[in-house]
């Protein structure tokens, strides 16, 4: 598996260089504005960082991240980074956002998982409920999934950057509950894909008492 888990990784990081370098072209000659040209670059080299996450994670504090967990975030970076950002299929595609609205609570939701694995220390994973971890799973993706809607209101608030779709392209604002639509439509989006992760979880639960074991967040010993 870690032959495997290299291999995704290099190809991961070899289109990241590639859409860097579609940037920096972009930003030679001048198609987007030179803050935006910048923007998309440090967002791209960014993405190549967050490539390597798991890694750093295991060098600070020596916490190993499964691989079933490390495969859907890098498939998150992927979609939401380097085609979302980088390539700009956010802004070409309506309802790429929603996509990674969906998407995003369902890794949160794997990671929700882990972490209850690590807090229950040595304890047998096959005797503990799965009802424990479906519901924690989904507790921590909803949770998560606020919190960026207030970061998104903060960013909104400070620096008129319009993430929640409060007002129209050309500044119109928004009113009553057309001024909700986008937020609330996150927040559901968010809730529909930790549901359907817990579901998915849940199956496949009951066929392997074990399977909450391959999500858990492991303390390597020095």
């Amino acid at each position: 598996m870690i032959n495997e888990l290299k291999k995704v990784q290099i190809a991961l990081l070899a289109f990241g260089v590639f859409v860097v370098g579609y940037n920096i072209f972009e930003f030679v000659t001048q198609k987007y504005s030179t803050t935006q040209g910048i923007t998309f670059i440090v967002e791209s080299l960014a993405g190549i960082v967050l490539i390597f996450l798991p890694q750093i994670i295991f060098k600070l504090v020596k916490i190993k991240i499964p691989a079933a967990i490390v495969l859907f975030y890098w498939f998150f970076l992927f979609i939401s980074v380097f085609l979302g950002t980088g390539l700009h299929l956010i802004s070409i595609i309506p309802f790429w956002d929603k996509i990674l609205h969906a998407v995003s609570p369902m890794v949160l939701t794997a990671l929700g998982y882990g972490l209850i694995g690590y807090l229950m220390k040595d304890a047998p994973i096959e005797k503990t409920s799965p009802w424990l971890f479906l519901l924690f799973g989904f507790a921590f993706a909803g949770t998560c999934g606020v919190f960026w809607e207030f970061w998104e209101f903060l960013c909104d608030q400070f620096l008129g950057m319009n993430l929640q779709r409060f007002a129209a392209s050309n500044g119109t604002l928004f009113i009553g509950r057309a001024a909700l639509m986008d937020t609330m439509g996150d927040l559901f989006t968010n809730t529909m894909g930790a549901l359907f992760m817990g579901i998915f979880a849940w199956a496949n639960s009951r066929k392997n008492l074990a399977y909450f074991k391959s999500y858990r967040l492991e303390k390597v010993k020095k």
